[in-house]
């Protein structure tokens, strides 16, 4: 078990790595990938399980408790990415398939790297942990919603079969996890540590099936919808930021707001587009599970660093007025 753990600390470690190399492998060789297709739903279900294994109740405490901050950050996450999807894919004005595939990206709740990400920040973890919590229960409705309104201007949408796939890759796994974890803690609790482990390889698996199927479409079009996941998060992470900002929030809640917002939940959107809109939609959301756990750990490192140079500073400052009063 212990070799385990650490194979899994390592591939959560390196996650973004894992995704690019196998992304890269299944570009330049798809055959192999390819029978990993039809699996595609039953792999981010195992995710969500995972998810679910690791939720408890004081997850979603913050809502009562204090729930301003909780409230902020899931509306501005189901307002400003799909918004921001929409204008970046009206104004580069991207395929219809294309443009449906990155409004889905910003419609789907936030992803659950990002609460390692805001830790890493030094930002408020339990609010990450809630929003992400919270907005994937809200997913249900609210990206079924949010789709009709903004992406059925590119692609026809069933608002009804996509409420029944959420629920079935969704919500369903994660209940499953927490009943389990209520009622088998401590067979939970043994195997934790694993669930990291088991979740990367899912994912990449989940990337390596859609490059693999999409090759031709990536050739031809990979660099232009970069570009638009690239923008799409960049604008999430800082208008994410500058909402909590203007609604006086503190530094460390600006900062998992804007990591919530900005870091979507890639897997979900991967399924959704294969499931609904077809293999091209899904490719905002492969691009996006591999720049969202570049920018994150880039934005994290940068904020720590920031924090650590105040705490410096402040600390200078005090020695030295200590010094003075002595004097």
């Amino acid at each position: 078990m212990k070799i385990l753990e650490a194979i899994s600390t390592i591939a959560g470690k390196y996650f973004a790595l894992w995704v690019i190399c196998i992304a890269v492998i299944a570009f330049i060789v798809p055959d192999p990938f390819l029978l990993f297709g039809g699996y595609i739903t039953i792999l981010l279900g195992i995710v969500m399980f995972g998810m679910g294994l690791t939720l408890k109740a004081v997850d979603f405490k913050l809502i009562l408790t204090n729930p301003v901050p909780v409230i902020i950050g899931v509306c501005a996450q189901y307002l400003i990415m799909p918004l921001t999807a929409f204008s970046i894919a009206y104004i580069m004005n991207l395929p219809a398939e294309l443009a449906a595939g990155l409004v889905l990206l910003g419609s789907v709740p936030g992803g659950t790297a990002s609460n390692v990400m805001v830790y890493l920040a030094k930002g408020n973890v339990p609010l990450s942990i809630t929003m992400t919590s919270f907005s994937t229960l809200l997913a249900p409705i609210a990206t079924p919603f949010i789709l009709l309104l903004l992406a059925g201007k590119w692609m026809p949408v069933d608002p009804m079969a996509m409420f029944t796939s959420i629920i079935q890759v969704i919500i369903l796994p994660i209940i499953l996890g927490i009943v389990i974890r209520k009622f088998a803690p401590q067979i939970v609790e043994k195997s934790i540590n694993v669930i990291p482990l088991i979740s990367v390889v899912a994912i990449i698996i989940i990337v390596s099936a859609v490059v693999a199927g999409n090759v031709d479409s990536i050739a031809s079009a990979g660099f232009i919808i970069f570009t638009a996941v690239m923008l799409h998060n960049a604008f999430g992470l800082l208008l994410g930021y500058l909402t909590a900002l203007l609604l006086g929030l503190d530094e460390s809640n600006r900062r998992a707001i804007s990591i919530e917002v900005g870091m979507q939940n890639s897997g979900l959107g991967v399924a959704l587009a294969t499931a609904h809109f077809g293999p091209l939609a899904a490719l905002p959301s492969v691009l996006g599970a591999v720049w969202h756990n570049i920018s994150g750990p880039i934005l994290a490192t940068y904020w720590s660093k920031k924090t650590e140079n105040i705490k410096h500073q402040l600390s200078e400052k005090i020695q030295e007025s200590n010094v003075e009063t002595q004097v």
